[in-house]
């Protein structure tokens, strides 16, 4: 069995790289959900969400991301069979986080004070978590169909990741005042890293990382200039009607 004692090179560099990101992944949604969920008693004058829902959204999400964290050290220490059979499980846990992402959005949309922490209209910045929901069930369904390539899989399921955290990056210090353009900029920033290991490690960008970096920054311009719109706006307070 492989171990990262007996790695080369390379390969060692590699899965380091991997885990690294997801860790960064990790870092990045506490630092924006600190205030409102994992650290809400250490903050109790910052407002928070009040919806049960919610917490159990978020624990979910953060699940997504330990399971991330997981499955690379699981490639990292030769246990692809047992990472094989988790994929299974994290398959099925991308469904239901669809599904609960598109609903705990329409609550936050729905709240009299909007999306806590958010200083953008509730109805316009609806638009980024649904998108976001759009294409990481996208990169996720893609990333399932490529699992027998490990280089194309793990980039998927990189880039996937990164569309679950430009709501915890709109609640930075600082990044929140400039709004969804800066959202959007430090959430390339995983992008830009990817590109510059595929660089660094094959001297050219890996077609997965292309072309998923593409559609994600692709959809953030796209995104942006489809929440102002009236027909946006319409089917925004529509959606959130259906709350009751």
């Amino acid at each position: 069995m492989a171990t990262m004692m007996g790695m080369p090179g390379r390969a060692l560099s590699e899965h380091r790289f991997f885990a690294g990101m997801a860790g960064a992944i990790l870092a990045t949604v506490l630092i924006g959900f600190a205030p409102t969920f994992y650290l809400r008693p250490m903050f109790p004058a910052v407002p928070s969400p009040s919806e049960p829902f919610v917490y159990i959204h978020g624990a979910v999400f953060t699940g997504w991301i330990l399971l991330l964290i997981a499955q690379a050290t699981l490639v990292a220490g030769g246990r692809t069979d047992l990472h094989r059979k988790v994929g299974a499980w994290g398959a099925a846990l991308a469904v239901g986080m669809v599904a609960m992402g598109t609903i705990a959005a329409l609550i936050g949309a729905n709240r009299p004070g909007g999306f806590v922490g958010v200083p953008v209209p509730p109805l316009q910045f609806l638009a980024i978590p649904l998108m976001s929901m759009v294409t990481f069930g996208g990169f996720v369904a893609a990333a399932v169909l490529l699992r027998r390539d490990p280089q194309s899989h793990k980039r998927l399921m990189l880039i996937a990741s990164v569309q679950i955290i430009t709501a915890a990056i709109a609640r930075w210090p600082v990044v929140s005042d400039f709004g969804p353009p800066a959202f959007f900029g430090v959430t390339d920033l995983f992008i830009v890293a990817l590109a510059v290991w595929d660089f660094r490690s094959r001297g050219r960008l890996h077609p997965a990382t292309l072309w998923g970096g593409l559609i994600t920054i692709a959809s953030q311009p796209a995104t942006l200039a489809l929440s102002g719109t009236a027909g946006w706006l319409a089917f925004a307070k529509w959606a959130t009607g259906l709350l009751g």
